[in-house]
């Protein structure tokens, strides 16, 4: 029978350590409430006794109710220099008032002539020291064995001496790690052996955890191979953010567990809630969404062959591996140049477009489809523009308003002040001609504020929309400023977002383009939900 898997959240502290990943206390306690919402068991909040951050969150942390998680401090064994009851780390651990303490040791002698520049029976003595100091005054206490797998690999007998100190002092469960994440999976399994050997027949079991590192490309997989090898708690962080190539990724981990191994715990009651998790991480730390991350990325059910999509649509199993809805994700047909008859009849059905597979008109939007994307055109991210051509192919488009004309003029009055940019517009809604002019940050934003100042008076639901995300890509970039760009926009109102796509030699043409199919699809989303 399959043990129960404690799931220990490091994003606070370990995932901090990512290039460009940065959260505030608030931003903390934010993400903090979101996996206790989620059902992570231990959520570790940082190094009090090296950053001030830390110490912040875990006195701003102690103001909430947690539902199920335990929240756990991070530190260091005790210096060599200080007794335990004096050393610093040691007392800004237990100031932080946690249920949980972790702290680390070092289990490679390298690190411990190098870094620590002690004996080895020194880094014994301070393992155990340390731990047995801190023993009575926290619920649970975990043991880091840090580089475990490098030091077992160069000195198996001390790697294992400072696991025995480690029990001896008192901690609950000694975490293996993979600290430089240079282990393959097929080096698990004889390790965790040997290590479980070593404690057989001892009155009481130890529990072993897998810390895993992702230098490799193996942290998620060496973490499911030491859990099916006996391992009960696992460390990693949302989306795998780390220090360097980062850390084992929980969402990946999590669903493995639940749905591939069978493994009971907390978090596996709330899979759906995963994808949201994921984006809510990236969005606290204003990261971008890595659409290609399995189970939870935007793409991770993203079908765009039409023989897969002719596949899936009978039967989904043909193509996913479990079912996308199980981890908070959706199923996905994307149109491209690769595109067959059962992705657009899939798309019409979608949109609530009545069509048929015998229509000749399928074919007519199939060959625009493709002569578009010949030009640079992309709708795997713009849906919205794909719509509204299918719509325009079939002869059931309105048309809210026709452009007569605009000008863009930039102007820097001198070196040190800044661009201005003011766009005026002409266009024509209803028989009624209409002429403004608007002021922006930049060109594009002056062109989008004329336009929406023009059209308010007719549609005042533009107020509710705003541009979310703004794409400039350079196609065939040999050909330099000559070149065509692609202009993806993301918008949004109260209800939904749509992207919108642009193509043009000149960047404001394509920004245009980009600009006028998101308006005509929240006017088009909103007189069709007015008819309903």
């Amino acid at each position: 029978m399959n043990q129960p898997v404690t799931v220990y959240d490091t994003t606070l502290r370990d995932g901090t350590q990512a290039e460009n990943f940065n959260l505030s206390v608030e931003d903390k306690i934010r993400v903090s409430l979101k996996l206790d919402e989620l059902g992570i068991d231990f959520i570790e909040g940082g190094w009090p006794g090296s950053n001030p951050n830390a110490a912040a969150y875990f006195e701003e942390i102690r103001r909430y109710d947690l539902h199920h998680a335990q929240v756990s401090a991070f530190g260091s064994t005790r210096n060599f220099k200080h007794p335990a009851e004096q050393d610093p780390n040691l007392q800004a651990l237990l100031a932080a008032k946690t249920p949980a303490i972790t702290i680390f040791g070092k289990t490679w002698g390298i690190h411990v002539s190098e870094a620590l520049r002690i004996g080895l029976d020194d880094n014994l003595l301070i393992i155990e020291e340390s731990l047995r100091f801190l023993l009575p005054h926290v619920k649970y206490l975990f043991y880091d064995a840090e580089h475990f797998f490098d030091g077992f690999k160069d000195n198996q007998d001390y790697a294992l001496a400072t696991l025995d100190r480690a029990v001896a002092g008192g901690a609950q469960c000694l975490v293996l790690c993979d600290t430089n994440g240079g282990t393959l999976p097929t080096e698990i399994p004889a390790i965790m052996a040997q290590v479980q050997q070593h404690f057989k027949g001892r009155e009481q079991p130890v529990p072993l955890g897998i810390h895993a590192h992702n230098d490799s490309e193996t942290a998620v997989a060496n973490s499911l191979v030491a859990i099916s090898c006996g391992a009960t708690h696992v460390q990693g962080t949302i989306n795998g953010f780390g220090e360097r190539c980062g850390n084992a990724n929980l969402t990946s981990i999590i669903p493995a567990l639940a749905l591939k191994q069978g493994r009971a715990f907390t978090a596996s009651a709330h899979l759906d809630m995963l994808a949201s998790v994921s984006r809510f991480v990236n969005e606290i730390a204003n990261l971008p969404h890595n659409k290609y991350q399995p189970y939870v990325g935007a793409s991770a059910f993203a079908h765009k062959g039409g023989v897969h999509v002719s596949a899936v649509k009978r039967n989904p199993l043909t193509y996913e591996h479990i079912v996308p809805e199980k981890v908070g994700n959706i199923r996905r047909i994307l149109i491209s140049d690769q595109s067959g008859r059962s992705n657009v009849l899939h798309k019409a059905k979608k949109f609530g477009i009545d069509l048929e597979s015998h229509d000749p008109r399928v074919t007519s939007i199939l060959n625009q489809l493709k002569e578009l994307e010949n030009q640079g055109f992309q709708f795997e991210g713009a849906e919205a523009s794909f719509e509204l051509l299918m719509r325009r192919a079939l002869g059931i488009q309105s048309r809210y308003f026709e452009l007569h004309g605009f000008r863009v003029i930039n102007q820097k009055s001198s070196v040190d002040n800044l661009m201005q940019a003011e766009a005026t517009i002409r266009i024509e809604v209803g028989g009624e001609n209409v002429h403004t002019a608007a002021l922006g940050h930049g060109p594009v934003n002056a062109l989008d504020n004329a336009l929406r100042k023009a059209l308010l008076r007719f549609y005042p639901q533009l107020e509710e929309m705003r541009l979310d995300d703004y794409k400039v890509r350079v196609l065939g970039s040999e050909h330099g400023t000559g070149a065509l760009v692609r202009v993806l926009i993301e918008s949004c109102d109260q209800e939904s977002r749509w992207g919108t796509v642009g193509v043009s030699h000149d960047i404001l043409e394509a920004s245009w383009q980009a600009l006028v199919d998101g308006i005509t699809y929240k006017l088009m989303k909103d007189e069709l939900k007015s008819k309903k």
